[in-house]
């Protein structure tokens, strides 16, 4: 599918109806609520390097795990591209050094086709580079998943859809001024395409030495 302008300014107009209703939205679940309220109140400061997306942003600490006090994290378990639309002011309104995306897991999971999440994520990276040009964005690629540990079935049977998600923004970044990040190939077990094991102990979530390979991947850029 090509990447449809019309279908981007239906997201655009949702996004706005959105911000002018004062967003608040529990649509999106009471973690989601209770996150969001707290990036609302925190401190916008200079420079800020922006970790965006859902519980496997979420699970780190990234000032730490980088060494820089001007990363933040605004991952929200649970949350899906739409919510990260929801919150995109947040984001903006900062106009930060950096901004490092990683969001579709869990729209594939509740069965969001692949075109919304495409969209979605085009989306985001084009509001971004509206709202605050001078922020550099990265769009991570979905990491991969392993079914074998038997747990977030619905995420985790995911891999097809994820890699074929993943090569249609490795395609668009150029387009849209952003720079793709290949993580999935990086955390992958060599043997396949699942996630490597010694990343991870539910099939999804990062331990330790995944968040420390995903570094690794980013070093670059940071």
């Amino acid at each position: 599918m090509k990447f449809s302008n019309m279908r981007l300014s239906v997201s655009i107009l949702y996004l706005f109806i959105s911000l002018v209703s004062g967003g608040q939205n529990s649509k999106f679940g009471t973690y989601y609520d209770q996150r969001k309220s707290l990036f609302e109140l925190l401190p916008d400061t200079k420079n800020e390097i922006i970790f965006l997306g859902n519980s496997i942003t979420d699970g780190s600490e990234w000032s730490e795990l980088i060494q820089n006090p001007k990363a933040k994290n605004r991952g929200i378990s649970g949350d899906t591209s739409e919510g990260v639309l929801f919150r995109l002011y947040q984001v903006t309104r900062v106009q930060p050094a950096k901004v490092f995306l990683l969001i579709g897991i869990n729209d594939l999971s509740k069965n969001i086709s692949p075109d919304t999440v495409y969209v979605n994520i085009c989306t985001i990276v084009s509001t971004i580079r509206t709202k605050s040009p001078k922020t550099k964005v990265y769009v991570q690629s979905i990491l991969p998943v392993n079914n074998t540990f038997k747990s977030f079935a619905s995420h985790t049977s995911r891999t097809p859809q994820v890699k074929d998600l993943n090569e249609r923004l490795k395609n668009i970044c150029p387009k849209l001024g952003a720079t793709y990040v290949d993580l999935f190939n990086e955390l992958r077990n060599p043997n396949d395409d699942l996630l490597n094991p010694m990343y991870t102990n539910d099939g999804l979530h990062l331990l330790g030495e995944g968040y420390k390979a995903w570094v690794k991947v980013i070093q670059r850029y940071l």
